[in-house]
């Protein structure tokens, strides 16, 4: 896991070959005209997601992880919290892993909680066991999927 703010993001860029388009793109959006949806950058590889949802407690949040995708995670207003664990400590899979939308889930609760404000962003890998969107009121959210 990799926390940040969209103010220094070129440190990051050669991380992986998709993270500058990435960065490059989300940079150019108006966070606040942001519409809910999903949006190719370059097809299935690079795309990101718009959403606003309820934020839920802490305890209720879902716990996941992906194996083909690394997860950009972007606060573009307000305050959200998010839960980490690594992966090989988590033991408890709610179901078996869904190929189709690249997730599991899990039981287990996170070892560590951290505030995300406006402008900052996490990379989640595969190994990163992460628990979004923990908050009171409509939380929105963007976040980039980079194909691994």
């Amino acid at each position: 896991m990799i926390l940040g703010n969209l103010d220094n993001t070129e440190k990051y860029n050669a991380l992986h070959p998709r993270f500058a388009k990435a960065f490059e793109t989300i940079k150019q959006l108006d966070f606040a005209t942001a519409e809910v949806g999903k949006y190719e950058i370059d097809g299935k590889d690079l795309f990101y997601m718009v959403s606003a949802k309820e934020g839920s407690k802490a305890e209720a949040a879902k716990f996941e992880a992906h194996n083909n995708y690394i997860d950009i995670q972007i606060c573009p207003e307000g305050t959200e919290k998010l839960g980490w664990k690594p992966r090989h400590k988590c033991v408890e899979p709610v179901d078996a892993y869904n190929p189709e939308k690249d997730v599991t889930f899990f039981k287990d609760q996170p070892d560590t909680y951290f505030d995300f404000h406006a402008g900052d962003f996490a990379i989640f890998f595969p190994e990163d066991v992460h628990a979004p969107q923990i908050g009171e009121g409509i939380i929105k959210k963007i976040v980039v999927k980079v194909k691994i």
